[in-house]
């Protein structure tokens, strides 16, 4: 599938609404940022909205690009949670007070 590169050259400041969220679907938020896109009819539809915000041009990967497919996820580990009387209730500073005037 072909891609294309969308950069914004112009700011979204004072534009309508409907402008503005098409910039966020399509990846942008501030002039000059780029994002690579498939070429499909949705995103040409975007960008014909929107063509005093950005420019496009074809995008043709390289050798190295060609071989990265996804970033490598990486798995969380679980979190282990400590259950502890004294940790887990809450109180309030008008008791915590009390209990120190009392030591």
């Amino acid at each position: 599938m072909q891609k294309i590169k969308v950069r914004q050259i112009r700011s979204v400041i004072d534009r309508p609404v409907r402008q503005k969220r098409t910039i966020e679907a399509l990846g942008l938020g501030r002039p000059n940022w780029e994002i690579i896109h498939n070429d499909t009819p949705q995103i040409r539809g975007m960008v014909n909205k929107i063509p005093h915000l950005v420019e496009v041009s074809e995008y043709i990967a390289t050798g190295e690009e060609k071989k990265k497919s996804k970033p490598a996820v990486k798995k969380k580990n679980p979190v282990k949670k400590t259950t502890s009387a004294a940790g887990t209730k809450k109180t309030s500073t008008k008791a915590k007070k009390e209990t120190k005037s009392k030591k």
